[in-house]
């Protein structure tokens, strides 16, 4: 035999405080169907290509292990590299690189074609190229060494402006992008070491050139141009949060993209 059931069941005691719920992420794919970007994957090829180009060309036509030890070269292999993975994501309605990757890929690419333009390009600077190094480039160098410093980090510029979403940049990012440049001075400084004395671009920059200028100089040199590369990032990261957003107001731009 089973026992009665009661006919009142006692209220259970209340549970105090507020029912909380565990966060539960949903992925943005789960929310939002994604999308392809051809014209977005179309431009970010042709920016990699271009860099690959002029990379291939200023390998082929100069010295490689010279050539291959310019910031230009070094941060245009990054942007190719970069540039291909974005297209690829594009393509793929995948989720972009992160802010921090694309960050120092925009930096180094700005940094290289200022120094350029502003130091050794501009007969005022005092760091302006002298010699057969400011004579200006012809043929398939011209083509390359324009490439190099003007075309594609426009063209990185542009991406970043017209194809990436705001807002992705962080403050707290931006003493992390001056590692590379940091190994470059100790690189630089070593390479020169290891060369004999009178050894054609013994040092490949100006303000890097230890024989003529010495360690003190050639530091504070380097001290200037970090703090004004930090200053340049953390003017991108400023940028970056107030810029309008292309992707989800097409309009205000003008790009459709």
């Amino acid at each position: 035999m089973t026992a009665p059931i009661p006919r009142d069941i006692p209220d259970l005691p209340a549970i105090p405080g507020k029912p909380a719920l565990k966060p539960s992420p949903v992925p943005a794919a789960a929310v939002v169907t994604p999308v392809r970007r051809p014209a977005a994957t179309a431009f970010r090829l042709l920016v990699a290509l271009a860099a690959t180009a002029g990379v291939t060309l200023g390998v082929v036509l100069g010295d490689p292990t010279r050539t291959l030890s310019y910031f230009a070269i070094q941060s245009n292999i990054l942007l190719a590299l970069v540039m291909a993975l974005s297209a690829h994501r594009a393509w793929t309605a995948s989720r972009p690189l992160p802010g921090a990757v694309l960050g120092a890929t925009l930096l180094y690419a700005v940094i290289s074609t200022l120094v350029y333009h502003l130091l050794l390009a501009n007969e005022a600077s005092p760091f302006s190229l002298t010699g057969e190094a400011a004579a200006a480039p012809t043929g398939w160098q011209a083509v390359a060494h324009h490439t190099l410093h003007t075309l594609t980090p426009i063209g990185a510029v542009l991406d970043w402006l017209l194809l990436t979403t705001p807002g992705r940049l962080h403050l707290r990012q931006a003493g992390t992008w001056l590692l590379y440049p940091l190994a470059y001075l100790a690189f630089s400084l070593i390479r020169g070491e290891l060369l004999l004395p009178g050894t054609p671009d013994r040092h490949l920059y100006p303000f890097l050139d230890v024989d003529q200028d010495g360690y003190k100089r050639v530091l504070g040199n380097a001290l200037l141009l970090g703090l004004s590369f930090y200053a340049l990032a953390i003017l991108l990261v400023a940028l970056d949060h107030a810029r309008p957003n292309p992707l989800r107001h097409p309009w205000k731009t003008g790009f459709r993209l």
